[in-house]
C-alpha cells in the first residue's frame, strides 16, 4: 500500500500548486522513491501555453517550486525521525528558486517530477526538481526552501 502523499499530511495545506485543501488548485502528490520524492502530474487542456499543444511556464514554475518545498518538509521531518505534520510543526516557504525550460512540455500526458535534497540544515534546504515527458527532461530547478514560524 502507497504511504499517504507528503502534501497530505502537511497541516492547514491550501497551497494552489499542493493543497488539498484547495479545491482549484493543482493537487500535486509527492512521495519518496529511495533518496528522491517523485510525483506526477497530469496537465489539463487549461494549462496550455500560446500554443495549445505545450503546458504553461507558470504552471511547470508552480508544480517544480510546490514539489520542492514538500520535499523540504518530508525531509526535515525524516532527518527528526518525525511524522510529517507532527508537533511541533515545521513550516517552509521558498527563498529563491531559478528553473531552466529545457524543451517544451507537453499537455497530452503525465509529467513525472524528479527531486533531490542536495543541501539540509536546520534553517535551509536546497532541492533540485527535474519535470520529464517520459524519458525527455523538458525543466530543471533549483529551489532554497527556508524554515519560516507556524503561526497557526
Amino acid at each position: 500500500m502507497k504511504e499517504p502523499a507528503f502534501q497530505d499530511l502537511i497541516p492547514d495545506n491550501h497551497c494552489y500548486g499542493c493543497g488539498p485543501h484547495n479545491a482549484q488548485g493543482l493537487r500535486i502528490k509527492s512521495y519518496w522513491d529511495g533518496e528522491e520524492a517523485v510525483s506526477t502530474f497530469t496537465p489539463q487542456p487549461f494549462h496550455m501555453a500560446g500554443p495549445t499543444d505545450v503546458l504553461n511556464g507558470g504552471i511547470i514554475g508552480t508544480v517544480i517550486d510546490c514539489h520542492c518545498i514538500c520535499t523540504a518538509f518530508a525531509d526535515a521531518y525524516r532527518r527528526e525521525g518525525r511524522a510529517i505534520g507532527s508537533d511541533p510543526q515545521l513550516w517552509y516557504a521558498t527563498a529563491s528558486m531559478k528553473v531552466d525550460y529545457l524543451k517544451p512540455a507537453p499537455i497530452d500526458q503525465p509529467l513525472t517530477l524528479r527531486a533531490k535534497v542536495v543541501e539540509a540544515g536546520p534553517k535551509k534546504t536546497r532541492i533540485t526538481c527535474s519535470l520529464y515527458a517520459g524519458e525527455q527532461e523538458c525543466a530543471r530547478g533549483d529551489v532554497l526552501a527556508v524554515r519560516v514560524a507556524w503561526n497557526h
